[in-house]
């Protein structure tokens, strides 16, 4: 898969508020999935820091991308589980989400996501996830 076709994956599948935040694929691969956002005024709270609720949007939606370049076709999967730990507060230009597949059953798919603020390339979160593949 592509970050192009795991773009069109995900302008065509996921919410339109997911999609507000404007995510772009900067790769995909069986192994890992990266997507940014901008951090914008829409997406911040008092202070000019990132709100959870996005980190945990973004994690979540990275996570899922991971799956799909870990399956190598589009495949619905279902949250399950989703933590998220928040280490530092989020500023910045832009966050970025690297997540990866750690163990892919036959009903059940395990993840986790490191989120970055850039330019100041800290760590300010992260989560881990489960999925399920309906059958």
């Amino acid at each position: 898969m592509t970050p192009d076709q795991a773009q069109a994956i995900l302008d065509e599948n996921f919410a339109p508020w997911v999609l507000a935040l404007h995510p772009k694929v900067i790769a995909i691969s069986a192994e890992l999935a990266v997507l940014d956002i901008p951090i914008t005024d829409q997406i911040t709270r008092m202070g000019d820091i990132l709100s959870g609720q996005t980190m945990a949007t973004l994690a979540d939606t990275a996570m899922v991308l991971a799956c799909l370049g870990n399956l190598g076709q589009m495949e619905p999967v279902a949250t399950v589980t989703l933590d998220t730990q928040f280490l530092r507060s989020g500023t910045g230009d832009t966050l970025r989400a690297t997540a990866e597949v750690t163990r892919k059953g036959r009903a059940l798919i395990f993840a986790r996501c490191v989120l970055t603020t850039w330019p100041s390339g800290k760590d300010v979160a992260h989560a881990t996830a489960t999925f399920a593949r309906p059958t």
